[in-house]
């Protein structure tokens, strides 16, 4: 699943390409994507809407509209968000396809593009579409109140990369947890964005076992782990999040994370510090993998 570091890339390459541009259409290809509101309702409420921001929260990319109005978008396990000219064919698995307007040519964008032009002029329509093989994630729209009255939104904690979000402000939601500290990780009402991927690679680095009680954690560890989080995540990101399955960018591109994972994936290899395989265990329903000499 796309984590922390995947939707902000994602939202990176959106917000420079979507701001200013207004939703002329919206075909539902598997309405049942579109969780709330009604799939008919969300079509009559998206189309004329324009984008005043593209944002991230946790693992869901928030696409801003007039009237507070918020487009959210999951990508579940295998969703992909692209950009494309609205001339390319339709992928297989495509579910929704938006149709936005060409940008005023006296606007100024809201930052650049980061490296990546689209291919085309700003003062000509493009395509927003959403693909999901395995159908798991799912498209929101509505105020943030309303999301949140109508439980479309699970309560999120702090964003790990904030830099108001301190080393004590952790141990605090770890003080009187007695579940694993792999598992209060992924745990999105704990913290926000961290997945399978982030949390075995900042544990690593934290040199703390994944089968830790979280309460049992002292500050001084609880300060390593903190630090070990943002660095993680601020490398991921820098390197456009981590392509071990289905993720791909707003171009349809790889990231370049998965290259310099430490341990995600590598189960029974040796641990790039001390040389000993790695070992592999089930915690929260999720493989994790951890060296048992560096990590005590």
């Amino acid at each position: 699943m796309p984590e922390l570091p995947e939707v902000e890339t994602i939202a990176a390459d959106l917000r420079p390409h979507l701001v200013g541009r207004t939703f002329l259409r919206c075909e539902l290809r598997f309405p049942t994507i579109v969780r709330h509101p009604e799939p008919e309702a969300f079509i009559d409420a998206i189309v004329g809407m324009q984008v005043t921001a593209v944002g991230r929260r946790g693992k869901y990319i928030l696409i801003r509209l007039v009237d507070d109005l918020v487009l959210v978008v999951h990508l579940g396990m295998s969703g992909q968000l692209r950009l494309v000219d609205p001339a390319t064919p339709l992928a297989l698995h495509t579910h929704a396809v938006f149709d936005l307007s060409a940008i005023e040519p006296n606007s100024t964008p809201p930052s650049p593009a980061k490296g990546r032009d689209f291919p085309g002029e700003r003062g000509r329509p493009i395509q927003l579409r959403y693909r999901d093989p395995r159908r798991f994630g799912r498209l929101l729209l509505g105020t943030e109140s309303d999301l949140l009255e109508a439980r479309a939104m699970p309560p999120l904690g702090p964003e790990p990369i904030d830099p108001a979000f301190g080393a004590d402000d952790l141990y605090q939601r770890f003080r009187n947890r007695k579940a694993l500290i792999k598992a209060v990780l992924l745990d999105q009402s704990t913290i926000a964005g961290v997945g399978n991927i982030y949390a075995d690679e900042s544990l690593y680095r934290a040199r703390v076992r994944p089968d830790r009680v979280a309460r049992s954690l002292s500050k001084g560890s609880v300060k390593r782990l903190h630090e070990a989080l943002r660095l993680s995540l601020l490398i991921a990101i820098k390197n456009r999040g981590s392509s071990v399955d289905t993720y791909r960018d707003a171009w349809g591109e790889i990231g370049g994370q998965q290259e310099k994972l430490q341990v995600y994936g590598r189960a029974g290899e040796p641990c790039f510090t001390c040389g000993r395989p790695l070992s592999l265990v089930r915690i929260a329903g999720r493989s994790s993998v951890f060296c048992r000499r560096c990590q005590r």
